[in-house]
């Protein structure tokens, strides 16, 4: 096992005006599960592909532990890396494609057959290892395929979005099974996916990537509870956290009718008269028409069963908000509402940089 760092580690496609990676600065400790999140086109999947080898590093460099492995070939790099497609050989039992690479590799049929019995047993395929992978589920499959890498005891995991593949409910089973199998292996592991909920619910870490630029890296109450940027606050999340301009008053920001305290050394670093406040749905406080707050006209409730979640947009303004609200009684479609955020839960962002203005959100209620 070992860490791994990114150290300036660029990748600029031939023909290509804008690195698809840029500088990217950063490191995954021994052990660690670290999640690569953002939208297509990013760059997520060429860091962990620069990672492998499978993408030239044009500046900077990729170390694994003490070497650097920037120019080395990946078969060198003692990584294993899991696709989304399982990439099995379908003419193969499943011990067969779980041991291929230790054949390839020249370990004897012994050592093999004992290395594959374990990872088998280790993920609940001792039963199928003489089947074919047609005979196997999407989710058995990509068992198998986690059980080749697993076999080959390399010093980093590398994984590219393996359970997309997969429908919701096996989609949710796995991503518990791999996190918990990977606290349980100790392997570091550097994982990719768009999926912002998979992200905050297998990681010990994220790292969120935008137009090949690293935005944010932390534990996933950190990019939640204190996102850096407009972007890391509307990507985290799921509903997103709702973002909408809001002038600067005397004292604070005016959220409708009522001023909410604000550090005025956040505000004065503001540039200009408005800021961008972000507010996460469960962070409202709903009250009825006419109180105190920004005055919001529902245009439709969601019901979650014990929780429901209420849409609806900004009277005079085109901002549309997501409050959530209990499930049992909510109030209902072609009503208005009064919103106020909870204290210290109210984020501000620089209307013109998107940077975070604050570290503490609200200085008094």
């Amino acid at each position: 096992m070992a860490s791994v760092t990114f150290d300036d580690a660029t990748r600029l496609y031939p023909g290509g005006t804008r690195p698809a990676v840029d500088n990217l600065n950063l490191e995954v400790g021994d052990g660690e599960f670290l999640v690569l999140v953002g939208p297509s086109g990013c760059g997520k999947s060429t860091s962990l592909r620069m990672l492998a080898g499978l993408e030239e590093v044009n500046d900077g460099r990729i170390l694994i532990g003490d070497r650097d492995v920037t120019d080395v070939p990946p078969k060198d790099r003692d990584i294993a890396m899991v696709f989304q497609n399982y990439a099995l050989y379908p003419h193969m039992t499943v011990a067969e494609n779980m041991g291929f690479a230790l054949k390839i590799a020249g370990v004897n049929k012994d050592e093999r057959a004992k290395r594959v019995q374990d990872a088998a047993k280790l993920l609940d395929l001792e039963q199928y290892l003489n089947r074919k992978p047609k005979a196997l589920s999407g989710g058995q499959r990509q068992r198998v395929a986690m059980g080749r890498a697993i076999v080959r005891e390399p010093q980093v995991f590398l994984m590219d979005e393996p359970l997309s593949n997969l429908d919701a409910k096996l989609r949710v089973q796995t991503r518990t099974q791999i996190a918990s199998l990977q606290r349980r292996l100790g392997v570091t592991t550097v994982y990719v996916t768009h999926d912002q909920t998979e992200a905050l619910t297998m990681g010990d870490r994220i790292a969120v990537l935008k137009d090949g630029v690293l935005q944010q890296v932390g534990t996933p109450r950190d990019l939640y509870e204190k996102p850096n940027n407009v972007f890391v606050a509307g990507f985290i999340g799921s509903p997103a956290m709702n973002l909408f301009p809001a002038p600067i008053a005397q004292g604070g920001i005016a959220f409708g009718t009522r001023v909410v305290p604000v550090e005025s050394t956040a505000l004065n670093r503001a540039h200009g008269s408005q800021v961008t406040v972000g507010v996460r749905p469960e962070d409202f406080i709903v009250g009825p028409a006419g109180a105190d707050g920004l005055a919001v006209k529902v245009d439709l409730v969601e019901e979650l069963g014990a929780d429901g979640y209420l849409y609806g947009h900004v009277e005079g303004s085109d901002a549309q908000i997501v409050a959530r609200v209990d499930g049992r009684a909510h109030p209902m479609a072609g009503e208005t509402v009064s919103l106020l955020p909870t204290p210290d839960h109210i984020h501000v962002f620089d209307a013109e940089t998107g940077e975070r203005l604050l570290d503490k959100a609200i200085a008094s209620a």
